[in-house]
């Protein structure tokens, strides 16, 4: 089974060609990303748009250079998966109306792959990891815990009740004056910093559940930025405080997921971490701690595959299309598409 895979939700245009190889060297066979940073720099932060009218100028010559990367062409392809939902809606509206045109063009199954669900299988494709395991997904967008019991079937055990931990790490970046994406941008400036140098608010810590805040962090960050010369040291200090606090957030709130689940006989076969933020080394040595506490493995894909790409979405694509799940031409793309649909509606 080979599928070519189109990622449009938020600000990378991607388009991948993967296959059903046993071998994992073999299953990616083109993956191409064009990053949206130069059009949304000086704005520091996604403009939805700017980012809609970038997919659209380039998309097509994505997937033309993934077919020849691969090797092969329409022709060769056993079906078309675009990210759906949830996301900017400008740019999913993008993706999914040029996988079904293609779909439909050559006769090919379409399937509406949820931007999150690409998320919570990479590990599968990357790890062959089996059902069911605790996933923490974590990005700009969303942060939620949930138990992934098979293609389609997910339990949300926590989600963020006003921020994300990626926009958090945005927004502290921006705070001290570092570039954007935060991300990235914190975790180099706090390898020169000391995490204990400023003792930042951990919302939610200690309280059961497995919900997250992060605004409440970010206003204490606004805070201290105001009350400090922005010098080499302090920019250090704050973003490695920062990066540490948000590390201890996600090991608590996941920790208690472990509790939950351990009280009603439920045993996850790993703990997994997806999404941008999955790529922080900080977070990952946390979570790999937790992961051995509780006696299973901590599994993240590689960092490439944490951000936003077209291998996730084919691969996606090759999970439900295996179990018979493909989509009509008449699917409407979707801002919101909660992987739990009986859980309460939340902004994670």
């Amino acid at each position: 089974m080979l599928i070519l895979g189109l990622e449009t939700s938020c600000d990378e245009t991607a388009a991948a060609a993967v296959g059903d190889d046993a071998d994992f060297a073999c299953r990616i066979r083109a993956n191409r990303v064009a990053s949206q940073l130069v059009e949304h720099k000086p704005y520091g932060g996604v403009v939805p748009e700017i980012a809609a009218r970038a997919h659209l100028d380039k998309l097509d010559d994505l997937i033309r250079l993934a077919l020849d990367d691969a090797k092969i062409t329409l022709g060769d392809l056993d079906g078309i998966a675009a990210t759906s939902g949830p996301g900017l809606i400008g740019g999913v509206m993008v993706g999914a109306m040029t996988g079904k045109s293609i779909a439909a063009v050559r006769n090919l199954p379409f399937i509406a792959v949820n931007h999150l669900e690409a998320h919570a299988l990479t590990v599968r494709l990357t790890n062959d990891i089996t059902f069911p395991y605790l996933l923490l997904l974590v990005s700009g967008g969303h942060c939620q815990l949930l138990l992934v019991k098979g293609v389609g079937a997910y339990r949300l055990l926590g989600t963020t009740i006003d921020d994300a931990a990626g926009e958090c790490f945005d927004k502290g970046a921006k705070l001290l004056g570092l570039d954007y994406p935060g991300g990235p941008a914190i975790e180099r400036a706090a390898a020169q910093g000391n995490p204990k140098a400023f003792d930042l608010p951990r919302p939610m810590l200690g309280r059961a559940g497995c919900d997250f805040s992060f605004s409440g962090l970010k206003t204490a960050l606004r805070q201290l930025a105001a009350t400090h010369q922005p010098s080499p040291s302090f920019v250090a200090d704050a973003a490695a405080s920062l990066q540490a606090t948000i590390a201890d957030i996600l090991y608590d709130r996941a920790r208690n997921a472990f509790g939950i689940l351990a009280e009603e006989n439920e045993k996850p076969t790993a703990l997994v971490a997806a999404g941008g933020v999955a790529s922080n080394n900080a977070i990952r040595t946390r979570l790999t701690k937790l992961a051995g506490e509780n006696r299973v493995p901590f599994v993240a894909p590689p960092a490439a595959l944490c951000t936003d790409n077209g291998a996730m979405v084919a691969w996606a694509g090759i999970e439900r299309l295996r179990l018979g799940l493909k989509d009509g031409l008449d699917f409407a793309a979707r801002p919101r598409w909660p992987l739990d649909p009986s859980a309460r509606e939340a902004r994670g």
